[in-house]
Formats: C-alpha cells, structure tokens, sequence
C-alpha cells in the first residue's frame, strides 16, 4: 500500500490562498460576499480540525455507543439544516424530518453493512461512521430540494390545490401533482451524478481511497455501493419527509398552514 503524501502547514497557508481568485471575481461582479466566504472558510476549517481529533479518538476507541452517538449528532445537525435551507419552521417539522432521515440513513447503512462489507466488528467506527457521513450528506441535499420544492409549489398554487379540495379530492389527492414534482427534483441530482461518474468527475469517496493507497478496482466497488446506497436513503427519506409533513403543514379544513414558513 502507498503512502498517502502529507501536506504541509506550510502548504496548507499556500491552499488557502486559492479562495483569493473566486473571492475576486465574485468582488468584480458586484457581489459584497467577502464576508461570508472567509467566514466559510474559517468555519470549514476549524470544524474539520475538530472532527479529525474526534475522529481520531473515536476509531481508537471503537466503542459501539459512542459511533451511535456520533450518528446521531449528525443526524440531528442534518435535521436543523434541512428545515433552515428549505425556509420552514422547525418546530414544526422536527420530528417528521427527523423520522424521515433516521429511517432512510439507516436502512442504507445497515444494508451496507450486514450484507455487502460486512466489516469485524460490524459496528467499526472506520466503516461505520464515514458511511453513515457520506449517505446523511447526500441524503440532506436532497430533502432540501424536495421540501422546498413541495411546499412553495403549494403554496404558489395554492388557488388551484384548493379547487382540487372542492372538486372531492381529498388532501393526500390534491397534492399528489407537487409530490411528484418535488420528488423527481430531488432525486434528479443524483441521477445526473450517477450516470456521470467516471466521464466527468471521480467522486470524493473513490478519490480518497486511490489516494490512501488502495487498489482502484477495490475503490471502483466501494463507490458503486455508496452510490446505489445513496440513491435508496434519499429517495426513501424524500417520500418519507414529504408523507410525514403533511400532518403538521394543514389546519382542520387541509389549507395550508402560512405559519410553517420561515420569515426572512
């Protein structure tokens, strides 16, 4: 296996001077976002230190409750974040989202897991946790599409979901053209991603391991599954996040609730 070359402190500084380039060119087009790209980057920064010293620790350690417990600090991270990027309350929604993600993160992972690597143990934090990671990062992105999507497409055509109301549909009915819409926006991404994955880009995860010295082939697997493992968690989380939110998002006569949306 190949050593997987270091980078310096002193070419890390060198790194960092790449984000000058986009930060003048979104300066010379009007755009005041100085700001918000430092502090983006200093962000990212300091909680990738973090969570390498956590990690690092964690796989040490290997302790079945603290991988769990870890999952599931992402996992409600995941959940504050979807609501916030797709303008709805969360108190609103919390639970329904949370369900929603639970449930499709882990149908993907323990499928992962109990039948395809099989790893020993089965709950080893080097497996565990980074797939988990990488199933909840894409599954997130995709439940901020659909949500946004479902619930500003009501609510933009709410004139024409209310006649479907007094037409006889019931709500589940009525809304059925903007679940559509929202779950193909969904998962529209990752199809795009999937069916280009090797022609246009190397994904990270395959990436990763060519770099830390494993055997492509071996990676060309790994990146197969997570993909496919991907797909399943987002569209199950999708349906499951948009079924759920109907009970907390209609008042007793199915009109949609305009206290669910965020002020901005």
């Amino acid at each position: 296996m190949m050593d997987t070359v270091d980078i310096s402190p002193t070419r890390m500084m060198l790194l960092y001077g790449i984000a000058v380039l986009p930060w003048l060119l979104l300066w010379s087009a009007g755009l005041h976002l100085a700001r918000e790209l430092w502090l983006s980057i200093v962000r990212m920064s300091v909680q990738l230190a973090l969570v390498g010293i956590y990690l690092k620790y964690l796989f040490a350690i290997n302790a079945p409750a603290l991988n769990v417990l870890w999952i599931v600090v992402m996992l409600v991270v995941a959940d504050f974040t979807i609501l916030r990027r797709a303008g709805l309350r969360i108190r609103h929604f919390f639970l329904s989202t949370l369900a929603a993600i639970v449930a499709g993160t882990a149908f993907s992972v323990a499928y992962l897991l109990l039948l395809v690597i099989r790893p020993e143990p089965i709950y080893d934090a080097r497996y565990l946790v980074p797939l988990a990671g990488m199933i909840l990062g894409n599954c997130l992105q995709g439940n901020v599409i659909g949500l946004e999507r479902f619930y500003s497409a009501i609510r933009k055509n709410e004139n024409e979901y209310l006649t479907y109301l007094l037409l006889g549909a019931t709500r589940r009915e009525a809304v059925r053209p903007y679940f559509r819409e929202a779950l193909k926006a969904s998962v529209n991404p990752t199809l795009a991603s999937m069916a280009t994955l090797g022609l246009v880009s190397l994904p990270g995860m395959m990436t990763g391991q060519i770099l830390g010295g494993s055997e492509p082939w071996v990676a060309v697997k790994y990146q197969i599954a997570i993909m496919l493992c991907i797909f399943a968690s987002m569209s199950l989380a999708a349906v499951l996040n948009l079924s759920l939110s109907l009970r907390f998002a209609f008042d007793e006569f199915d009109v949609l609730r305009e206290a669910v949306f965020r002020r901005h």
